[in-house]
């Protein structure tokens, strides 16, 4: 299906929503959703690594990618089949993880829930590539995936298929990010170049922007949204914040802050910009006098690594490069109380990624430098939810994380390339 009928289509059913039974937030329950579910009369779920007759079929040239050498045999080595190129893989994981199970060709599945590899929405057995991004459109009904495959994938998400309905590769470009405007009509993608793509999702064309003039930068690489899709902002380089218009896509203005930049949060509906970074203070901007009107150290910190604020704006997380997490009320932070409301010690390497989920009951907080650092914050109580992760259930480097509009989904991406798909039943709506 083609992304533009898809959006058009969905714009037509909005209000249209999935609907669960409610539990107690205090009683989360989290359920894996598959990729794809067989029927009831299977009953049996496929083998990982099971070959098809297919890959004899296939010819693949491992001496063209640089990264794929690796697997010759021989010098000279060229192409070989599909079914030897999924065993040098597999075998070449094994020598890497040695104490890694899926890729043994004899491991069986027994269930649905018993394995991240069943139900991932989105994986690769040719190339594990790292998630940059995982978003859910405004309807809830559209997942977008990115990573530094150079691939933007959309998947329809209805529980229970989750079908991907579109994909463009740009060519060359290793994606860092990808958002979604608010209001839905473009996702944005930057990446480790001077220039950033528009994509737009109703007529599926892809615009290449920059590099911006008037203020060279060796790449734009991570950026925010306002609320209300007028001003993108990108973090540059020593200290600076470069404001581009969604309209026009040029730069209509530059803050600068001491230290380097690190991070960024839209507050107010887009009038006050937040930055965090290197020198460990939080800094408010009003965009429309292009001046910081508040700047305060956040409590502990060494370093600034990650920042996000609350739908309603009246809260505001910032994590630190010591792997602290501080939760403030913005209001009293403003007016000169510095106390932060709560300290989460619960990661011990640095924090780079920080989620509220849309009614700011629960928030997300990870680290990418070490395995299973992925914690969900019940936020009226300020504790740690207990019964997730399991404690065997994750052993990835966890990358990107989002909640659906209505609270329902959660969707996960990790350093393996997949991005796991979850229900929080206490959310009626998704």
């Amino acid at each position: 299906m083609n992304l533009g009928r898809y959006h058009q289509a969905l714009a037509r059913s909005y209000n249209k929503r999935v609907c669960h039974r409610e539990f107690e937030i205090k009683d989360l329950v989290l359920r894996e959703i598959p990729k794809h579910r067989k029927e009831a009369s299977t009953g049996n779920c496929p083998k990982i690594g099971k070959e098809d007759d297919e890959e004899d079929k296939i010819n693949v040239d491992i001496a063209k990618v640089g990264r794929l050498r690796k697997l010759r045999k021989k010098d000279d080595e060229t192409v070989i089949l599909g079914s030897d190129y999924i065993s040098r893989l597999r075998a070449q994981h094994i020598k890497l993880n040695p104490s890694t199970d899926w890729a043994k060709p004899e491991l069986q599945l027994k269930n649905n829930d018993e394995s991240d590899e069943g139900n991932a929405i989105f994986w690769t057995n040719v190339e594990l590539v790292e998630k940059s991004g995982v978003q859910f459109h405004k309807n809830a009904q559209l997942l977008l995936t990115a990573g530094e495959d150079q691939m933007l994938r959309f998947f329809q998400i209805d529980g229970k298929r989750n079908i991907e309905i579109d994909s463009r590769l740009l060519h060359g470009y290793q994606i860092s990010k990808a958002r979604f405007l608010p209001d839905g009509s473009q996702v944005i993608v930057s990446g480790k170049r001077r220039y950033f793509y528009s994509f737009d999702t109703v007529k599926t064309a892809v615009d290449k922007i920059g590099p911006l003039v008037g203020k060279k930068e060796k790449r734009l690489q991570s950026f925010e949204v306002s609320p209300d899709s007028n001003v993108i902002a990108f973090v540059g380089d020593e200290g600076y914040m470069l404001l581009v218009s969604r309209k026009i896509k040029e730069l209509i203005g530059t803050l600068k802050m001491n230290g380097t930049v690190r991070s960024l949060a839209f507050a107010d509906g887009g009038r006050p910009l937040l930055s965090f970074g290197g020198d460990g203070h939080v800094y408010h901007w009003d965009l429309r006098t292009r001046r910081c009107f508040h700047k305060a150290f956040d409590e502990g910190c060494v370093r600034g690594s990650a920042l996000c604020t609350t739908s309603s704006e009246s809260m505001f997380a910032a994590g630190s490069s010591s792997g602290i997490v501080n939760v403030y009320n913005r209001e009293e932070f403003l007016e000169g109380k510095k106390k932060p409301k709560k300290v989460i010690e619960n990661l011990t390497t640095e924090v780079d990624f920080l989620r509220f989920n849309h009614d700011a009951q629960m928030l997300a907080i990870s680290s990418s430098k070490k395995k299973n650092s992925l914690k969900l914050i019940h936020v009226p109580s300020f504790t740690v939810f207990s019964n997730w992760p399991h404690v065997n259930h994750f052993r990835y480097h966890h990358r990107c994380l989002d909640f659906s509009p209505g609270g329902g989904f959660m969707a996960m991406g990790n350093a393996e390339g997949k991005v796991l798909l979850y229900k929080l039943h206490h959310y009626q709506c998704a």
